[in-house]
């Protein structure tokens, strides 16, 4: 497994605006189908999304500060349905790591980082040569974006 940091020298909450700014959240109706719609129609709904998403965000750091303890962290889950669905089709139990979760968290001087697993090292132990190429392109797509929010 290897677990990334990308750190800022921007603010937590100017790090937060940029992602927030820059990926939009998931709509659930990209997902959902009426009785009439051909899995074709889904498929071509989600080619045209956007290639990431945030699909959830939890404020860890409110768990923190109700104990008193100081901490602003996030934890996102960041995606691509047609992305997720290209992994699980192959093998369903790579769904349980799709999304993936990245956490936002304040350090020490004002400053923010963000911390996640690659992704193609969380997904290699699948031993799938189409699931490591799809992996390798999200790890990518992922660093790319983090690192844009963070300058």
């Amino acid at each position: 497994m290897q677990h990334v940091t990308i750190r800022s020298r921007h603010s937590f909450e100017e790090v937060r605006a940029k992602l927030e700014g820059m990926l939009p959240k998931l709509d659930p109706r990209l997902l959902e189908a009426n009785d009439a719609e051909s899995p074709q129609a889904v498929l071509q709904r989600l080619e045209k999304s956007a290639p990431l998403s945030i699909f959830s965000v939890r404020d860890h750091g409110r768990l923190l500060r109700s104990l008193g303890l100081p901490g602003q962290v996030l934890q996102y889950e960041i995606g691509n349905p047609l992305t997720a669905s290209k992994m699980s089709r192959i093998r369903s139990s790579a769904a349980l790591y799709a999304p993936i979760r990245v956490i936002l968290r304040a350090e020490p001087g004002g400053t923010a980082a963000f911390e996640y697993d690659s992704p193609a090292s969380v997904f290699e132990q699948f031993h799938d040569g189409g699931i490591d190429v799809v992996a390798r392109a999200l790890d990518k797509e992922l660093k790319d974006v983090l690192i844009t929010a963070t300058s």
